[in-house]
């Protein structure tokens, strides 16, 4: 590295408090005025009282004394006590026994069935005493129930409805014709089970093969071949001269998003989309290396089909036709611009076989129909809701998972659901021994993740002021056992955070080494894996980006897109995955089913427990520390990694743009966190003493108030008030209200999901994207100019 690359400041943790409430950059000033005279004075009281682990003490003349409760190292040992692997077996048998596609009656059932654990778990109630807590959305019952959040003073739970469009198959084939016309074969285009697996021998015909938001159609071509279906596998056919008009596109799952392999497609002029699964990236665990194929063994069961959303989702997510707004049951509707216009299916490695036969050498290339029949309509989604109110209620931290499934979705997304399922056993524990945490923390059960994360956006588009004004962080699991090795993602402020906790859980399966130590595990199913399939795992590696910390950036593909990507809340995401030495992982598969997760996705559910109490310390730390940890500094640092790639990018691509003083404003906010870390840590430093001179007896409430005037102590809290402000607005400040190029959706300029990829992170992506996808030097200075302004205008923010 060149000494002008060279950080303006060595690399610091954040030192030991951590940080505050939602709000832009340019709002952190006016957080003080935002708080009424009561809850500054419950901030007053909550913070010189609760800290010293009396939540229920208010410090108000004539308040009842209240039995002691936990101090905080006490809390989180009980926390870690509560969730176990029978539990958490006990919930992935109840949510993944049954299919329950986005928007099914089953789907309604286990909305229901997340509802009755909060009320049960956390002793939650209605918002209303009217009826059942199931609201549609943009009613005065829905919008109260979210926007009282700040208010309430008791657990409460509710469901959301929205109504978005979506599609479901009524026909569907695959059929190769002979010069006549004839049909010569047709596709088996459903799983062959059989009752070695029950789950699947019960429900074998319950959602067939399909692909959500795929264009209905009826189309013949020939066969054209296209690997992997990504943008330098089109460019590669274009330039030996293949016309891609009016073909049918057969290509492999892997390295993008399934939606773009379409996308690239379309623009080519092709008719419709085949994609298929292919055993070769299986790595090691395959037939041809003596495994059995599932139910029987761990390989791939040959019939398995992928199925998912083909939405072009680095568009925008959510409901189509109601892009940037609610699909509320009245909305005004779009005719969808992130959808395909041609039609789509998946198939099995048994199918493929069969077309790659016909175009292989010496095959007969002979003309393939397709059909596509979708039933597209407006159909409700339940997003369930939980809210545990704390002391500072304006300040809330947002725990989700989608509960939505293609079929069983044991593993995707119901893993995940198991170990959201035991952080509300524990934290109802907690409750239950007089616990309410410093901030409200709220549990999001989202609907239809699968077909484009719409219930989290529908969510986040109704309430985004709301999210804007009071989320302090999003904390999301989407799988939590896939497989061997644990990853994490996170924004650069909470990857300490997310790598603190993990090194304070023990491995789930090896004594004596950490949760974390699991980021460097593989499986142990050994055998020769081919050369392509290596290559597309480490392409994917090299795309995540760790950090120094192992910890990756956020892309796309699950709920806190909205949260981070569209209004700037720091987010997280974690979860154990496959590797090439894992059984085979069946996603998206009927296979996917209860029987594989517990005879091979996690036997003893020991990882699910692992997740949750991964996950559940986190949002311990986050909603009960006096200064939120938010770590600003090593997000200031990251920022310039991530321009010494785009520099790279640029160089490569023979480009000139001087990004002298982008990298200049960079170094500015960098020397602005600095002075924010020792802001932080004084007022954290003053406030705790002011609280260690607190005498708290044994019933719980203080005998004698600190020394000093009541002015100081009220300005000690006033401090942490102000500096968790300016921790909240370091990720605010990355959103540009004009949005990213052609996706305006996408606002934030420091991170999102690559055009072309999907799912994987590209950090400062206008910039990036003006080098590798519109190859324009003046569109890559303008980029670097609104960076630069975002960027000085956060700087300005900080130092207010």
């Amino acid at each position: 590295m060149n000494d002008d690359k060279q950080p303006l400041l060595p690399e610091k943790a954040a030192e030991g408090f951590p940080l505050h409430v939602p709000a832009p950059p340019t709002k952190a000033r006016v957080l003080k005025s935002r708080l009424s005279k009561g809850l500054k004075y419950l901030a007053i009281s909550s913070l010189l009282c609760l800290t010293v682990s009396q939540p229920h003490c208010q410090a108000r003349p004539g308040n009842r004394p209240h039995r002691p409760t936990l101090d905080r190292k006490a809390t989180e040992q009980l926390f870690l006590s509560i969730p176990n692997p029978a539990s958490a077996m006990e919930a992935s048998r109840k949510f993944a026994s049954k299919p329950h596609l986005a928007g099914t009656t089953q789907d309604f059932e286990t909305a229901k069935d997340f509802l009755a654990l909060l009320q049960q778990e956390l002793g939650a109630s209605a918002p209303t005493e009217r009826g059942l807590p199931i609201y549609s959305a943009g009613t005065a019952e829905s919008r109260n129930a979210t926007l009282s959040i700040t208010s309430l003073t008791k657990p409460t739970a509710w469901i959301d409805v929205y109504y978005p469009q979506m599609n479901t198959p009524l026909k569907h084939s695959v059929e190769i014709l002979g010069d006549d016309g004839h049909v010569l074969w047709s596709a088996p285009l459903e799983e062959v089970v059989d009752k070695t697996d029950p789950y699947t021998a019960e429900h074998v015909n319950a959602i067939s093969a399909f692909h959500g938001f795929s264009r209905s159609g009826e189309v013949q071509g020939k066969l054209v071949f296209a690997n992997y279906g990504t943008q330098q596998d089109y460019k590669a056919l274009v330039e030996q001269g293949v016309d891609l008009a009016g073909k049918i596109v057969l290509v492999k799952y892997g390295r993008i998003f399934r939606g773009l392999k379409v996308k690239g497609a379309e623009e080519l002029g092709a008719a419709g989309v085949l994609i298929y699964s292919d055993p070769s990236d299986d790595g090691s665990v395959t037939v041809e290396n003596g495994y059995l194929s599932y139910p029987y063994g761990p390989a791939r069961n040959p019939t398995s089909v992928q199925r998912g959303s083909v939405q072009y989702l680095s568009s925008y997510p959510g409901d189509p036709t109601t892009p940037g707004y609610p699909s509320y049951e009245n909305s005004t509707r779009t005719e969808g611009g992130n959808i395909p216009s041609i039609p789509s299916l998946p198939l099995s490695w048994a199918n493929a076989q069969v077309l790659l036969r016909e175009i292989s050498e010496g095959g007969l290339n002979r003309v393939v129909s397709f059909t596509n029949m979708m039933d597209t309509k407006v159909t409700p989604i339940w997003n369930t809701m939980g809210v545990i109110p704390g002391h500072i209620k304006s300040e809330v931290v947002v725990i989700g998972n989608h509960r939505d499934a293609w079929v069983f979705g044991a593993t995707d997304p119901s893993s995940g659901t198991a170990s959201v399922h035991e952080v509300v056993r524990a934290f109802g524990a907690l409750i239950k021994q007089g616990w309410q945490p410093l901030r409200t923390i709220v549990f999001a059960s989202w609907d239809a993740e699968e077909y484009g994360l719409i219930g989290s956006t529908e969510w986040g588009e109704d309430f985004a002021e709301f999210i804007d004004k009071h989320v302090v962080a999003y904390l999301n699991v989407d799988s939590s056992a896939a497989g061997s090795r644990f990853r994490l993602n996170a924004s650069p402020s909470l990857a300490h955070l997310v790598r603190g906790a993990a090194d304070d859980i023990p491995h789930p399966t090896k004594p004596g080494l950490s949760l974390w130590d699991a980021t460097m595990d593989s499986g142990v199913l050994t055998g020769p894996v081919k050369e392509e399939a290596l290559a597309t795992y480490e392409a994917e590696l090299q795309q995540q980006q760790a950090d120094y910390l192992g910890v990756t950036p956020l892309g796309s593909g699950s709920d806190y897109t909205v949260f981070l990507q569209h209004i700037g809340v720091a987010s997280t995401n974690g979860g154990f995955g496959s590797t090439l030495q894992d059984p085979v992982y069946h996603y998206h598969s009927i296979f996917d089913s209860e029987r594989w997760q517990e005879l091979y996705g996690d036997p003893g559910f020991v990882k699910h427990v692992a997740v949750a109490k991964h996950l559940g310390l986190t949002a311990l730390r986050l909603a009960d520390s006096i200064i939120l940890p938010l770590n600003t500094t090593h997000y200031s640092l990251q920022l310039e990694a991530y321009l010494n790639k785009a520099v790279s990018l640029a160089s490569a691509a023979s480009f000139d743009v001087d990004f002298s003083s982008l990298r200049e404003a960079i170094r500015s906010l960098q020397a602005a966190s600095a002075v924010v870390d020792q802001e932080k840590a004084t007022a954290g430093r003053d406030l705790q003493r002011i609280i260690d001179e607190i005498n708290v007896p044994t019933n719980g409430c203080p005998l004698s108030a600190p020394r000093g005037p009541w002015k100081n102590h009220r300005e000690a809290v006033m401090r942490v008030i102000k500096a968790n402000a300016k921790l909240v607005a370091f990720e605010r400040g990355f959103i540009s209200k004009d949005g990213i190029k052609d996706r305006e959706w996408y606002k934030h300029l420091g991170v999102a999901p690559g055009k072309w990829l999907g799912y994987g992170a590209t950090t400062l992506p206008a910039l990036t994207e003006a080098f590798t996808i519109e190859n324009n030097a003046s569109l890559a200075k303008y980029e670097a100019k609104r960076l630069e302004t975002l960027i000085n205008a956060l700087v300005k923010e900080l130092k207010n």
